[in-house]
């Protein structure tokens, strides 16, 4: 009997310590693991995480593509007590509107971008009436060209077609229509951009000057959220985060006032005779006349 008890414990405990041993092998021994790549993403100079290496900056820049403009706030049409349209005229070649022809990104060029993309709707007419195709948008957009060349070796002239883009430097001039209004319910005089066209300088026969024309208008409350994520380039300051919806919000431009809504449709330029030697002046004394009117409108509103 007791010749059998050692047997059964000392085979228990030889189970036992063959189970440790095992146990022991595989703690000391793992499994070989495939080493994995390292995903990490690269870092910048400013600790935040950048999908490229190369980058023609400090930091990726995207104070200004990932902005998010502000609605419009409601106005009810009770509340407008006074409200009056202007055009106006922003000539490019001010110094103060040099950023409208910065080489890197001109404006005409994010608006053509924005077109041919389907982003934003081209108007004909400045009352947003009347849309353009696709085939009329790129008529606009493009000029078709022919040009004569001889053969030498056929000895004859042939005619080539050539299909030229529009180029944004013969674009010096964009008009802007906006309305300014009185609020009753905040008391305060507004404005809102409603549309903005570039215009086209075409030198006609028996003028005197070139006969200027808008290529079409856009939109602005509808292009306004797309623009706001454009860098406007500022020549004091690369990394100044302003975007185009700011400065036209903003009115950081110069413009001229060329026309004001009125029973005849007159403009500014048709009071005056324009073979008269001051004519071009007495236009531009009516324009800031024209702004200095507004100006006082909103200051005579109140009582002191």
């Amino acid at each position: 009997m007791n010749n059998k008890l050692i047997k059964t414990g000392l085979a228990s405990f030889l189970c036992l310590g063959g189970m440790m041993a095992v146990q022991a092998q595989g703690v000391t021994n793992p499994a070989p693991t495939t080493p994995s790549t390292p995903t990490t993403p690269q870092i910048t100079e400013s600790s935040v995480p950048s999908e490229d290496i190369y980058i023609d900056d400090i930091v990726p820049r995207r104070m200004i593509t990932e902005s998010v403009v502000l609605p419009y706030e409601p106005i009810r049409e009770a509340d407008i007590a006074w409200e009056k349209r202007f055009w106006r005229i922003v000539d490019t070649r001010e110094k103060i509107n040099l950023a409208w022809r910065a080489e890197e990104m001109p404006f005409f060029n994010i608006l053509k971008d924005l077109i041919s993309n389907g982003d934003i709707t081209a108007f004909d007419d400045e009352k947003f009436k009347t849309p353009l195709g696709a085939s009329e948008v790129e008529g606009k957009l493009f000029k078709i060209d022919t040009i004569p060349s001889f053969d030498y070796d056929t000895y004859q002239e042939k005619i080539e077609v050539v299909k030229n883009t529009l180029d944004w430097r013969n674009i010096k001039k964009f008009r802007i229509k906006e309305i300014w209004f009185f609020d009753e319910q905040a008391s305060v005089l507004k404005n809102r951009i409603l549309g903005i066209a570039p215009i086209m300088e075409e030198v006609v026969e028996g003028l005197d000057r070139p006969l200027e024309y808008p290529l079409f208008w856009i939109y602005y409350p509808e292009a306004r959220e797309l623009l706001a994520k454009k860098r406007v380039m500022n020549d004091d300051n690369d990394m100044a985060p302003m975007s185009w919806a700011d400065l036209i919000d903003n009115r950081f431009f110069s413009s001229v006032i060329y026309k004001r809504s009125n029973i005849l449709d007159y403009r500014v330029e048709d009071y005056f005779d324009p073979k008269s030697d001051t004519a071009n002046m007495d236009v531009l004394l009516q324009s800031e006349k024209i702004k200095e009117e507004l100006f006082n409108f909103e200051h005579d509103l109140w009582e002191y």
